[in-house]
């Protein structure tokens, strides 16, 4: 029994754990790093203990510190979350040395699992599905490179001690094999401590399944339906649904009973999932287990009518599940997303900044499990995953519909998200028809105009102007309605693009010309939602009549910079109208600057180096990515402000070129 749960863990899974957690009866301990002392999850728990600095090997990945919390703290639990120490079978046995109860599955389970090469074995033992390779001990480069021609090309190659995509290649032609194996074998070391692999035969396209199971002391266990991941980018999962579009009946409880056969192999004990590559004829092979809470648990609660929290207590305090597998029954469809402040548009560059503004879209059968909130700072040091948004229907189509207009209805304000790549996917012809596999974002829906950096329509150049105009007039007393018969001229920046245009203003009604065109908007008013002056911001709803049709956009404006929510997307302007011209010619600055906040990794250049346009001068890390930093033009290395292991922030210079 225990009445204090520690979560070690951060974000919208610590705000998760705690809020099952308290509605239960527990108290709740948070922990937090310098960067999170003001997150979510630190104000929603009972008591919180500083574990340090915000780098996570400084913090959420020290066992020390967070035995020392529950110490301090009186916990009696830890939860883990998932990620960080999730996994960590030395963890899980140190929080037993300490008498401390481990809300996850026992020691060996996790050992076991955690190595992709002896679960594989254990799962074969078992008579799990596993798809043909070689998981041997010897690990010299003659034996992997023979065992993969003996495989059969294409092969992919494993790092066994991870995941994430980190210590995996796709081989297809024998001249890359004995490269691909070296390669993977350095990234496997340095991302995970181990450069053991595992071979297996390639499969093509295939559908990525997964199977929730969930066991207890007294030897329970059921499986509650499957998880549809297939939409990954980077072997990371981008969208999940449940139940899955290709799964029937037979085939879902073909692989339940094997999820559930390979969670007693290894006297598994909580929640676990099984996760399976199914191949176009429903041919279904082992890939690993998670041994803890899966990010996209919410889609198999809302179709179960489960709180899997609440069962992980409950198993982990001695008392048996609370269904049977007959019980276990799904009703409905659910879809979920996975919201990251990055854009798109530039290869998914995670942003880090402050939210200006979060308000995300509720109604019904909408869930958002969110560790956000506004006025926080976004730092390098986190995963980039802001929030969940999941959507629950009577059918999947009901389910789709609801999770796109909650997409195009969320609002932040301050850094770029994937809101729009989001919508995107789930509006694809593919996609709506069930039949997206792990090549549909790389395929299908490569080309999609999401991946391209977005060009404001004439009509939401004017709202920006419009909103910029009209929050200027208030800040000088002038009042919300102007009449003024002289335009005003603005030039206004969104991203790359740039644009000319004149407002004149009129009692009640508005003209934005531009060189080709003028919009007239008949009628203006606006609600003004919160004017936060000691900030610099002014926030509200624009509502505009045009061609007969009243519509309204939210703005936020702060200084020079106007962030527009219209027709379902997010926009940042920034007015350059009082600047003087500043132009750079093709050739570029020579000015390399900080991407994003970060650590600097490496330094490639000195002072009096020659270098090309394009050639990486610096490597940053930042959210748990490494970046190339290249020159914008030809020329000599004239200054190196930084050095390698240096913090630095966005917008920092590090090296001039001239």
């Amino acid at each position: 029994m225990f009445s204090k749960i520690l979560v070690a863990n951060r974000g919208e899974i610590a705000v998760r754990v705690i809020k099952t957690a308290q509605a239960l009866g527990y108290r709740t301990v948070a922990v937090f790093s310098d960067a999170d002392a003001s997150a979510p999850h630190v104000l929603l728990a009972d008591e919180a203990v500083h574990l340090g600095p915000s780098p996570v090997g400084q913090s959420y990945l020290c066992m020390d510190k967070l035995l020392q919390a529950a110490q301090q703290s009186g916990a009696d639990a830890i939860h883990p979350g998932y990620g960080f120490l999730s996994e960590n079978a030395a963890f899980a046995q140190a929080c037993a040395e300490q008498g401390l109860t481990f809300i996850g599955p026992p020691v060996e389970a996790i050992r076991l699992m955690g190595s992709k090469r002896l679960s594989k074995i254990a799962m074969l033992e078992a008579d799990v599905p596993c798809i043909p390779g070689y998981e041997g001990a010897d690990q010299s480069d003659d034996t992997l490179c023979s065992e993969a021609m003996k495989i059969g090309l294409p092969v992919m190659i494993k790092a066994s001690a991870g995941g994430g995509g980190r210590g995996m290649r796709l081989v297809q032609d024998e001249n890359s094999l004995l490269a691909s194996i070296r390669t993977a074998r350095s990234e496997a070391t340095h991302a995970f401590g181990s450069g053991e692999l595992i071979l297996e035969k390639a499969i093509i396209n295939p559908r990525h399944i997964e199977i929730q199971v969930f066991a207890d002391q007294q030897g329970n266990c059921v499986y509650l339906g499957e998880r549809d991941c297939s939409i990954q980018r980077r072997h990371q999962k981008v969208v999940e649904e449940a139940p899955s579009p290709f799964v029937d009946d037979a085939l879902r409880q073909r692989m339940g009973e094997a999820a559930v056969q390979a969670a007693k192999s290894c006297h598994y004990v909580g929640a676990g999932t099984v996760e399976f590559l199914v191949d176009e004829n429903r041919h279904f092979y082992f890939l690993e287990m998670n041994t803890r809470l899966q990010v996209e648990h919410p889609v198999t609660e809302l179709i179960t009518g489960t709180d899997l929290v609440a069962w992980q207590l409950r198993v982990a305090s001695g008392q048996p599940l609370p269904l049977t597998q007959a019980q276990v029954t799904l009703t409905g469809h659910a879809i979920e997303v996975r919201f990251y402040a990055e854009d798109p548009a530039q290869n998914f560059l995670p942003q880090t900044g402050e939210i200006l503004h979060w308000q995300p879209a509720e109604g019904v059968g909408i869930r958002i499990d969110s560790g956000i909130r506004s006025g926080q700072q976004i730092s390098p040091h986190y995963d980039p995953m802001l929030a969940k948004i999941i959507a629950y229907g009577q059918d999947r189509e009901e389910a789709r519909r609801r999770l796109v207009r909650t997409l195009e209805d969320s609002q932040l304000f301050g850094l770029t998200v994937n809101s729009r790549f989001l919508r995107n996917l789930v509006c694809h012809p593919e996609f709506i028809a069930g039949k997206a596999t792990t090549a549909f974002i790389q395929g299908p829906f490569a080309k999609d105009d999401s991946l391209l950096p977005h060009v404001p329509t004439t009509r939401q150049w004017a709202l920006a102007a419009l909103a910029r105009h009209l929050c200027q007039n208030a800040r000088h007393g002038s009042g919300w309605r102007v009449a003024h018969p002289t335009p005003w001229p603005y030039e206004l920046r969104c991203g790359e693009s740039l644009m000319e245009l004149a407002l004149t203003a009129s009692e009640g009604q508005f003209i934005v010309s531009f060189a080709e065109e003028t919009i007239l908007f008949e009628q203006v008013s606006v609600q003004p939602d919160n004017l936060e002056a000691s900030q610099g911001i002014q926030r509200g709803t624009l509502l505009i009549r045009r061609n007969g049709v009243l519509q309204r956009a939210q703005y936020l404006v702060r200084h020079e910079q106007v962030f527009l929510h219209d027709q379902g997307q997010c926009l940042q302007f920034n007015d350059l109208t009082l600047e003087a011209a500043k132009r750079t010619d093709a050739g570029g600055s020579g000015q390399l600057n900080a991407s994003m906040d970060g650590a600097i990794v490496d330094v490639l250049v000195n002072p009096g180096d020659t270098v090309k346009k394009g050639q990486t001068l610096i490597i940053l890390e930042a959210m748990k990515m490494e970046h190339q930093l290249k020159a914008d033009c030809d020329g000599t290395v004239a200054e190196v402000h930084i050095s390698k292991g240096q913090q630095v922030k966005i917008r920092q210079p590090l090296v001039v070129v001239s």
